[in-house]
């Protein structure tokens, strides 16, 4: 590695600004006497495409004992969220509006395996057998999921216990999933005259009326009496804080109002739990989520979490814990020992929501299926063992292991795609129907892992049926071999959707690194999978190649070498403030980077821990569009050439430029593909994207990438976060380094954030484990 010698000008330091993020709610909440001032129109932090509020690092943290990504987490998705604020529409004008947009398809796929799921809930429904040797809180909880069961709400704190009754087994689902040929039907507008009938109960009691859309969007018809019967409703809009909620309910109520409420305990409750899903989570421990309803001054958790349960609105599950070794049960002559004293395994107890509760167990069981059905007669061994000799080392153990098994997992990092594109080649010489499909679209490197043909789709296309095979009369997609590529970017609702969706016999490949970035949305779907070892792994021993290849695979196994460059192909250049550190940034970008290294502007792409403060994607876009292409921003701020970052769906970042604006709307070109966005979504769905955060560049790469890590960052890196920024970077990596000692110790000590996820033992109990 080198420090930069020729840059033509030596910065006048600017003054630095705040911290580096601005962490504010997802959703405007103004000044009142009933509700707070410190929220404001999207959230900080380095986003995947969910909005979350200020504090989420500090309640998910609490609940999951360290387990949550903060809110200033490059890493975390809790943060990761701000830029997929709303999916944008695909299209408009009078061609598009006779088509479904590629969000609107995505929702209705989801819309269609959320039905399955409820169908399959109904038929799972039935008494708890198991959990007859817990105390205490636990057994408080499941006594409250029996009540339900049976009709009866618990009274807290002393619940009602009812007999478990011998549980039936549920019937085996239906595998298939549902046709998805009908276009999805955008959600109708809000009736005007509930709108103003939320607006009069917000304003009268001091909250603005500018939330009323909001509020009516998430509680439907008859949303003002919801509020004036349970003020914490609020709480379901997005961005709006438990403080500010508090505030609300005690202008509504007045001396009705008070911390031991039992609506506001619900309402907290249900809160919690939708921060920890922005933070990865698909559950957390009982415990966990009683110590955070403590520090939100709930008198009483436990009896606010089995309230909850009671309500339906969360559900409660009994995993049981892996232990080092079976504990042998003593001999007993007596034969009149009762059995109950038999050694039972130790259980965790966790509270999640229903709908991604739910999707993990649709996740388990589909993976299930692939695993254990039959793979299709699409060859002999001999056709695939000679597609295996024709290939590389590592391409032929991938081939020979997919021939025989369901589902395979592949690791590797970028220069392991070339094994996934032999696989595909070889795959389509036997004649099978063989698709692969990636987290997203865009960056230099998208068509490589396909050797440029067109069976890569992205993993929404080939859901919604805009791309790809197809669907088959069954409603299956139409294809013998899938093949994952990101894979880590898998959530628990994407993959139970995906996994669904495959026919009988075909074969899936999930493909990634799994040093990168987890998911934005909740679960940990490649990393569970790994640690479950229910199925064949193939690691890829193709290395990435030149010097930076060399320094991320350093940083994968948490080493900051220092490596070799002749070429300049890693540089480092060192800051002092803020104001440097922007200045520098732009040089590299605009003069040093084309002279010195021979690649435009255009294909350069900075990265950046978060979208606040002076060093953030906002004042670095700002710098750069100035720099580039500057312009007065006629259209939502943007001008044709601008470099943006579309969100179609939450969790998916489109890099691309934009060509014109018209009364249609933003029309851009990303990667190819045209996109006109209507103007009321600009400010929602597209960013300027000369600057992004690691996680919406995660699974694009470009010619040359600048990583800016600005001394206010040092507390939000991770080793997951720096691999993932550094390995955006082909051929040319320079890093605006401000931080000191705080890269060398986040690579060596500070690992991915855990998730509590409910998969691993959900495969467990339906596959036995891979040798």
């Amino acid at each position: 590695m080198s420090t930069e010698p020729e840059t033509t000008e030596e910065a006048e330091p600017k003054a630095p600004g705040a911290t580096a993020e601005d962490r504010t709610p997802g959703a405007a909440v103004a000044a009142s006497p009933g509700v707070g001032a410190d929220s404001g129109p999207d959230g900080d932090g380095d986003d995947g495409g969910r909005g979350t509020g200020e504090d989420t690092a500090e309640d998910t943290d609490a609940a999951a004992e360290g387990g949550a990504e903060s809110a200033g987490e490059p890493a975390g998705t809790a943060a990761d969220g701000a830029d997929g604020e709303a999916a944008g529409a695909e299209g408009t004008g009078s061609e598009a509006a006779a088509q479904r947009s590629e969000a609107e398809a995505e929702l209705a796929a989801q819309r269609l395996e959320r039905e399955r799921i409820e169908r399959r809930k109904a038929e799972k429904r039935g008494p708890i057998a198991a959990g007859a040797g817990l105390s205490g809180t636990a057994a408080d909880l499941l006594a409250a999921v029996r009540a339900v069961e049976s009709g009866e709400k618990p009274v807290a704190p002393a619940l009602r216990r009812s007999e478990p009754a011998p549980r039936a087994a549920a019937p085996e689902p239906a595998r298939r999933p549902q046709q998805m040929s009908a276009p999805a039907v955008p959600a109708s507008a809000p009736a005007p005259r509930t709108v103003e009938a939320v607006r009069a109960v917000l304003t009268g009691a001091g909250a603005p009326d500018g939330l009323a859309p909001q509020v009516v969007a998430a509680l439907g018809e008859g949303a003002d009496d919801q509020l004036r019967e349970d003020p914490w409703q609020l709480l379901r809009v997005t961005g709006v804080r438990p403080e500010q909620a508090d505030g609300f309910a005690r202008a509504l109520l007045g001396t009705e109002c008070g911390p031991d409420d039992e609506r506001r305990g619900r309402a907290l409750t249900v809160w919690l739990l939708e921060q920890a899903a922005l933070a990865g989570h698909t559950a957390l421990d009982a415990p966990a989520l009683t110590a955070a309803l403590t520090q939100r001054a709930v008198p009483d958790p436990d009896a606010a979490v089995q309230n909850t349960l009671a309500e339906g609105e969360a559900l409660v599950f009994q995993d049981a814990l892996e232990t080092a070794a079976p504990v042998a049960a003593p001999a007993h002559d007596d034969a009149g020992d009762d059995a109950g004293e038999a050694e039972e395994r130790p259980v965790r107890v966790l509270v999640g929501l229903e709908r991604y509760a739910l999707a993990e167990e649709s996740l388990a069981d589909g993976l299930a299926r692939v695993m254990n059905s039959v793979p299709k007669d699409d060859g002999s061994g001999a056709d695939w063992e000679r597609a295996a000799d024709s290939a590389g080392r590592s391409a032929a153990e991938l081939i020979r292991t997919v021939a025989g098994h369901g589902l395979v997992l592949h690791t590797g990092g970028d220069a392991s795609r070339a094994e996934v594109a032999a696989l595909l080649r070889a795959a389509r010489g036997l004649g099978l129907r063989a698709w692969a499909a990636r987290h997203t679209t865009g960056g230099a490197d998208e068509s490589r892992e396909s050797g440029a043909d067109s069976s890569v789709v992205t993993v929404a296309d080939l859901l919604s049926g805009v791309r790809g095979p197809g669907r088959d009369a069954d409603g299956a997609l139409d294809l013998d071999l899938l093949v994952v590529l990101d894979a880590p970017q898998l959530d628990v609702e994407t993959g139970a959707v995906l996994a669904e969706s495959l026919p009988d016999g075909a074969r899936l490949v999930l493909s990634g690194d799994p040093a990168v970035l987890w998911s934005a949305g909740p679960g940990r779907v490649f990393a569970d999978l790994l640690a479950a070892r229910v199925c064949p792994q193939v690691a890829s021993r193709t290395p990435d190649p030149g010097p930076v290849g060399e320094l991320v695979s350093g940083i994968g196994i948490g080493e900051l070498n220092q490596v070799e460059a002749p070429g300049k192909e890693v540089v480092i250049v060192p800051v002092r403030d803020a104001g440097e550190a922007v200045h520098r940034t732009v040089q590299l970008v605009a003069d040093s980077v084309p002279r010195a290294i021979g690649i435009p502007a255009e294909q350069t792409q900075v990265i950046t821990p978060g979208h606040g403060g002076a060093v953030g994607t906002r004042a670095l876009n700002t710098a750069l569009k100035e720099r580039l292409n500057p312009g007065p921003g006629r259209f939502g701020g943007f001008d044709p050439g601008d470099r943006i970052a579309y969100s179609p769906a939450p969790g998916r970042t489109m890099p691309g430029h934009v060509v014109r604006a018209d009364a249609e709307g933003l029309h851009l070109d990303c990667s190819g593909v045209p996109v006109v966005v209507p103007k009321e979504r600009v400010e929602q769905s597209v960013r300027p994207g000369w600057a992004l955060t690691a996680h919406q560049a995660v699974g694009l790469r470009w010619p040359a990438v600048v990583v800016v890590l600005p001394g206010d960052a040092a507390a939000a890196l991770t080793r997951p976060w720096v691999y993932t920024a550094f390995g955006r970077a082909e051929r040319h990596l320079s890093v605006v380094h401000g931080v000191e000692q705080a890269l060398q110790r986040a690579v060596a000590e500070v690992p991915q954030k855990p998730r509590t996820t409910r998969l691993p033992a959900l495969l467990r109990a339906q596959v036995p484990t891979a040798g």
